[in-house]
C-alpha cells in the first residue's frame, strides 16, 4: 500500500542535503513539476533495487546562535521521529564527534524507530577509515562510512535501510479501512472537523508555540463502514522559524498524504485559496490520490445565491492542475453539510477503484481520434493502436502509440477529457503511460 518514509537527520553543515541530492539523482525518477504550483523539492519519490519508498531531507537549517540551533534541531528531530519508518543519522567524520550529535542520538533512541548511522565526508579510507569507530560511542550500532559528495558508499547504506522495509508493508497490507487524510495549513479547522465527525474532542490542538505531535490517526464508523482519518494539526507556527515550520508542515503533509487513500484539502472559506493550500492540493494530486477539496467555516461567509458558484469557479481556476477534484461547502463548528462528506469519500473510492475493459476503452479513444487527429510533426503522424487498463488507485492507463514524442501532453489531455466524459472518475486523477509499438514497416 503506502511506500516507506525514510528521512535524513543531524545537526547542520553535515551533508544531509547533500546526501538527499545523490540518492534524489541516482535512484529515482522524480515527477514533473505539477503546473501552476510551486513543488517545495524537500521530499522525492525514490527506487532502489526492486523497493519503493519516500525520502525526506530536514536539512538546510543555518541557525545564528547556539540556543536557535539546539531548538531548531529539536525541532528537526522530532518531525522526523514523527513521521519516519527509518531514520538516517549522518554525522561528519571530518568534524568528529560532537555534543550536539549525542543529543539527537538520544532523541532517536527514545524514539524505538530503526536508525542506519551515516558517517559522512569519508572520501578515502585508508585517511578517515579509523576516524569512523569514534561514532561508535554514540551507540547507534554500527557506524556506516559514506561520502555524498564522491558518491561513495551509497549501494551499502540504502541496503540498509531497505532492510527495514518488509515489515512496515505487510502491517499496513492488512488493514484495507479507507484511509482519509486530512490536510491544510494551520488553523482552518482540521481538528475540528474531526472531532465533529467523531462527536468528541479526542484531537487536542495546543496552542503552545512550536508544539509538534505524531500525525493522529482517528477510527471513525460511519453507517456500518469504518474510515480512518490522518490529522495533521497540530503545528503552529512561530515568528521566528515560520519558514521552516512552513516547510515542516509540508514535510507532515507528504507523509500524511503518502498513507492515505483521498485527501481532504481543508481551506478558510473567510481566507480564500492561498498558494499553500495551492502547493498542498498538489502534493495529493502529484501522489495519484484522491482529492476532495473542503471549504470549512462556509457558516461566517456572507452570501448570496450565486456564492458558491462563484467560490467554486473561483477555486477550479487556481487549481486547474486538478480538474477532476471534489468540492464541499461545510463547517465544522456547526456540522453543516459533514453528512455528505462520507457520501462524497464514497464516490471518490468508488472511481478510484473503477475499471474500465479494454475493449470499452478502445471503442473511446476510436472515437476520440476520429473526433480529433492525433499531431503529427515533420510528416510524421502519431498513430495510436490500442489502450488498456493496467492498475487502479488512481486508474492508470498504458497506450501504446507508434513514438512516444508525437505523444503531446495537450492529445494524451484531451483522451482523458474523453474517458472521463464516459466514466466519470470524480475525485480521483488519471495516470497515462505511454508506451512505444514498433511495426515492420517502420
Amino acid at each position: 500500500m503506502s511506500k516507506p518514509v525514510v528521512a535524513i537527520v543531524g545537526r547542520p553543515n553535515v551533508g544531509k542535503s547533500t546526501l538527499f541530492n545523490v540518492i534524489a539523482g541516482e535512484a529515482i525518477s522524480i515527477v514533473k513539476d505539477t503546473p501552476g504550483v510551486t513543488r517545495d523539492r524537500i521530499y522525492a519519490d525514490c527506487t532502489w533495487l526492486d523497493m519503493n519508498f519516500t525520502l525526506i531531507d530536514t536539512g538546510g537549517i543555518e541557525p545564528e546562535s547556539s540556543d536557535v540551533i539546539l531548538s531548531q534541531m529539536r525541532e528537526q528531530a522530532e518531525i522526523a521521529i514523527s513521521t519516519a519508518d527509518v531514520i538516517i543519522f549522518i554525522v561528519d567524520v571530518r568534524q568528529g564527534l560532537q555534543d550536539a550529535d549525542s543529543k539527537v542520538a538520544d532523541m532517536l533512541r527514545r524514539s524505538r524507530k530503526p536508525v542506519v548511522l551515516a558517517v559522512n565526508k569519508v572520501d578515502s579510507i585508508a585517511k578517515f577509515g579509523n576516524d569512523v569507530y569514534e561514532f561508535y560511542n554514540l551507540g547507534m550500532g554500527d557506524p556506516m562510512p559514506v561520502s555524498a559528495a564522491s558518491r561513495l558508499g551509497i549501494g551499502d547504506l540504502l541496503d540498509e535501510v531497505t532492510k527495514y522495509f518488509d515489515a512496515e508493508k505487510i502491517e499496513e497490507e492488512e488493514d484495507d479501512r479507507p484511509r482519509i487524510a486530512v490536510v491544510g495549513k494551520p488553523n482552518v479547522g482540521k481538528s475540528s472537523l474531526i472531532n465533529k465527525l467523531l462527536g468528541e474532542n479526542r484531537v487536542i490542538v495546543s496552542d503552545v508555540a512550536g508544539t509538534t505531535r505524531d500525525a493522529v490517526d482517528t477510527e471513525i464508523v460511519h453507517n456500518g463502514t469504518p474510515y480512518v482519518f490522518i490529522d495533521t494539526a497540530g503545528l503552529r507556527r512561530k515568528n521566528k522559524i515560520k519558514e521552516e515550520l512552513e516547510r515542516y508542515s509540508i514535510i507532515r503533509t507528504v507523509t500524511a498524504v503518502e498513507r492515505a487513500d483521498i485527501v481532504v484539502v481543508v481551506i478558510d472559506a473567510a481566507e480564500g485559496i492561498t498558494e499553500q493550500d495551492a502547493k498542498i492540493a498538489g502534493i495529493a494530486h502529484e501522489r495519484g490520490k484522491g482529492v476532495i477539496v473542503a471549504v470549512n467555516k462556509w457558516d461566517a461567509v456572507e452570501k448570496n445565491d450565486k456564492t458558491i458558484y462563484q467560490y467554486t469557479n473561483k477555486l477550479r481556476e487556481i487549481l486547474s492542475f486538478m480538474p477532476y477534484a471534489e468540492y464541499i461547502f461545510i463547517s465544522a463548528a456547526t456540522g453543516q453539510r459533514l453528512g455528505k462528506l462520507f457520501d462524497l469519500i464514497d464516490t471518490v473510492r468508488q472511481n478510484q477503484n473503477l475499471r474500465v475493459a479494454t475493449g470499452v476503452l478502445n471503442e473511446i479513444i476510436t472515437e476520440a481520434v476520429a473526433m480529433q487527429q492525433p499531431p503529427s510533426d515533420k510528416g510524421k503522424r502519431l498513430k495510436i493502436y490500442y489502450g488498456t487498463q493496467v492498475a487502479v488507485k488512481p486508474p492508470t492507463f498504458v497506450i501504446f502509440v507508434n513514438n512516444k514524442e508525437l505523444m503531446h501532453f495537450s492529445y494524451t489531455r484531451y483522451l482523458e477529457n474523453q474517458i472521463r466524459a464516459a466514466f466519470g472518475f470524480r475525485g480521483t486523477p488519471l495516470k497515462f503511460l505511454i508506451r512505444e509499438r514498433k511495426t515492420k514497416d517502420q
